[in-house]
């Protein structure tokens, strides 16, 4: 039997009973059963043949309840640590269940050899990918061989063996070559997902992503939205009753309604973008089916078919739903009854989620099935050519391995207006669990097949992609990203989404080499916004790219080691989300580094360490050349005048540098690229007396800051020195410069140093 979690999906609907979203804590240490709970007195072998009873019967929410009682007690217990990790990630707490997998890799990890590779799902769908991608790594490197793997054959094993918590010693263990060579295959496919999702989340797809809100959306789950032109929604919802909608399930141990998924419709409010109407059912056709679960609606071409799905739970052993796909007819009397589509196309277990489109001349319809023969695994996408003739079903063909893969396929979306499908997989590369897919072609042949990328998909699943029929290309998806209306936990339940096509905005540049006027290759190209949030483009060749965002103001820059870069700002404050797609292009140069810069020393009012105002123009030069050279460093050294004692001023001129250094700080300048220190009266730059006495144009000189422009790790050769006359070009024509950047008392040129300062300094 193939145990797959994405029956939650396809029964369209995920929580099955009523409970307080508050009930349970996410406390991953301590937990008390009520004193209510009639197992509360049940020995421990009793109580976890319930909870394992629980867990078989698929009521995992329930099953948490008693392995977290159990787990209280026996803490180490591998075996109901592993029971407790599938509850959570088959109920999409990802948090959890990656925490319960690492504790039993940590606990048993030889008996439990997957537990690093669920880990690693888990941190994925969370977001995590670097750890991810590490737990995957670990996977790889602890089954370099075939690994045994205890096989769970029945209950009675189960029972024999959750008594024990040395399962390490059991010898009854079978190998799986075959079993671990594919997941190993998938893995590799994983960590590749988690590279893309890092890369893509840095460049978004220009699009808005919003919740549909409470008046569509519940703390249940909602599925398979269908836009009714531009006024209203179709869609499918467990979490609303409708009247004799409801029944009781005996698979979940509870005496609570059990609410079917049913059709309803919402109608957009007048006069707001994307907000909606409180929903009513659905009741054209009599779709709605008060004993099944019913939804994944779709209209024909012309409008006057209709399809749609209806599914029945399996007994509790199967851990899966009977669905079917349905057409209903529009006549002269309305719509007539609910026909099961023949053909083949409900051949095999179960077939769900049609979707008609025209792919050039010929009407087919999509669905999702999970039939063995010609299957490539789990669920595939197959079509079946809709004979206009007679409306009669083709024997339907599956969709090919560009689309399917082992796992699973499902959500099928054809875009006849633009010939492109669309669909959701949990096979390919992927931001996290099930991704949305966009092709070109059909329905055999497809090409340029790539993911949609952030954040239409995110490391959550993501299924339903369908468009509006008019208008701009703004589309619906589904999803249990994090924002969701949940019941139990951030990620348990799927909602409908709103997908706001923004206008592509881009950014196209070169990076010239000022003298030559030559692309400048290998160049690391930052694009910076408002908020400090950075994108880099590696240039190979001196061309760069990035998309933008309305409602932000950039910076763009090139980094290139020995040289220094100008900024070019693009702003698309102003731009709204009618405005048609814009593209930018700019030129960064590169110059010399020792050509382009030179910076004025910061003076100060007597016995004072605050900021003079003349002194802001010169700092706003440091901190933009520091942002444009984010390779450079930058030291900061204070003195005084003559006046007061040694010790008074040391600290007054450490003062000085330290607030230097917090105007940089403050204007974003890393604090680790920064060396601020205090000299006190050493090192004087002028005298501070004359002809024996004060001499005040001497002592301002005194009390003043200096700049060390320091080059590249690791050479940290000083690249300018503001107390030497002229700009970096000009010192580096001295070939008596001296590197100052180790000296302890840096000494300005043309200073004389005291003999007292010598003998301290000895």
């Amino acid at each position: 039997m193939r145990k797959n979690w994405l029956f939650l999906i396809l029964a369209t609907i995920l929580v099955t009973f009523h409970y307080d979203s508050n009930a349970q804590k996410n406390n991953v240490k301590k937990y008390k059963s009520s004193p209510y709970d009639p197992l509360t007195g049940l020995s421990r072998e009793k109580k976890l043949k319930y909870a394992d009873d629980l867990y078989i019967g698929a009521s995992y929410f329930n099953a948490i309840d008693y392995y977290q009682q159990l787990k209280a007690s026996d803490e180490r217990n591998p075996y109901i640590t592993y029971r407790l990790a599938d509850c959570y990630r088959y109920t999409r707490d990802y948090v959890l269940a990656a925490h319960y997998y690492l504790e039993v890799a940590r606990l048993s990890k030889k008996t439990y050899p997957y537990s690093t590779y669920y880990a690693g799902l888990m941190l994925k769908q969370q977001g995590e990918y670097q750890a991810a991608i590490a737990a995957f790594n670990e996977f790889l490197a602890d089954n370099k061989k075939s690994v045994q793997k205890p096989v769970m054959r029945d209950q009675n094993e189960i029972e024999a063996r959750r008594r024990s918590s040395d399962i390490d010693n059991d010898p009854d263990r079978t190998v799986e070559p075959k079993s671990m060579k594919d997941i190993k295959k998938r893995v590799k496919v994983e960590i590749e997902g988690c590279t893309m999702a890092i890369t893509s989340i840095k460049n978004p797809q220009p699009v808005t992503i919003i919740n549909a809100g409470p008046n569509v959306n519940t703390v249940r789950t909602e599925l398979s939205p269908y836009p009714l032109g531009d006024s209203a929604l179709l869609f499918s919802t467990s979490g609303r009753n409708v009247g004799n909608a409801k029944r009781i399930d005996v698979r979940y141990n509870s005496d609570e309604d059990h609410l079917l998924e049913q059709f309803f419709s919402s109608h957009k409010q007048p006069g707001y973008v994307d907000s909606f109407q409180w929903p009513l059912p659905f009741n054209d056709g009599g779709f709605n089916d008060a004993n099944m679960h019913t939804g994944n609606g779709c209209y024909s071409a012309g409008g006057d078919y209709f399809y749609f799905t209806k599914c029945t739970e399996q007994p509790k052993d199967t851990m899966s739903f009977q669905c079917s796909i349905y057409y209903s007819r529009f006549g002269v009397s309305g719509w007539g009854p609910a026909i099961l589509v023949p053909g083949g196309v409900n051949d095999g277990s179960s077939n769900t989620m049609p979707c008609v489109g025209k792919v050039g001349k010929k009407e087919i319809l999509f669905f999702s099935s999970d039939r063995k023969t010609q299957s490539r695994g789990g669920y595939d996408i197959w079509y079946s050519v809709v004979d206009p003739r007679n409306h009669s079903y083709r024997r339907p063909q599956n969709c090919g391995k560009q689309v399917n893969t082992s796992s699973d396929e499902i959500t099928p979306y054809y875009d006849t207006r633009v010939q492109k499908f669309y669909f959701a997989s949990n096979g390919k590369q992927s931001l996290g669990g099930f991704d949305i897919y966009e092709a070109e072609g059909g329905p055999s042949r497809y090409k340029n097949m790539h993911n949609m990328g952030y954040p239409i998909n995110t490391s959550a699943d993501e299924l339903y992609y369908i468009k509006d029929p008019v208008g701009k290309p703004d589309a619906w998806v589904v999803s249990n990203r994090i924002g969701s209306f949940a019941l139990k936990n951030p990620t348990c339940c799927n909602d409908i989404w709103r997908i706001q096509q923004e206008p592509k905005l881009v950014v196209i540049g070169k990076v010239l080499d000022k003298r030559t006027q030559a692309l400048a290759p290998q160049t690391v190209v930052k694009m910076v916004d408002q908020k400090g949030e950075m994108n880099t483009y590696n240039s190979e060749d001196g061309n760069f790219m990035f998309n933008m965002s309305r409602g932000h103001s950039y910076v763009l820059t090139g980094d290139k080691q020995g040289y220094t870069s100008s900024r070019a700002s693009v702003s698309t404050m102003e731009i709204k989300r009618s405005d048609p797609d814009d593209t930018v292009m700019v030129t960064i140069f590169l110059d010399s580094v020792r050509n382009s810069f030179s910076v004025s020393n910061i003076y100060y009012d007597y016995d004072k360490a605050t900021l003079r105002a003349e002194s802001v123009a010169s700092l706003d030069s440091v901190v933009n050349f520091l942002h444009d050279n984010p390779s450079i460093s930058v030291e900061i050294y204070s003195y005084t005048d003559a006046k007061g004692t040694q010790e008074y001023n040391l600290a007054l001129s450490q003062r000085r540098a330290q607030s230097v250094l917090d105007y940089l700080e403050k204007n974003t300048i890393d604090r680790g690229r920064m060396t601020a220190k205090g000299f006190g009266q050493k090192n004087a730059a002028a005298p501070n007396e004359r002809d024996g006495k004060d001499n005040p144009e001497g002592r301002q000189l005194n009390r003043r800051t200096e700049f060390r422009i320091i080059s590249d790790l690791p050479t940290r050769r000083v690249l300018y020195n503001s107390a030497m006359p002229g700009s970096m070009d000009q010192q580096e024509k001295n070939l008596h410069i001296e590197d100052e950047s180790t000296d302890d008392e840096p000494v300005t040129p043309g200073a004389k140093r005291p003999a007292a300062d010598k003998d301290e300094d000895n």
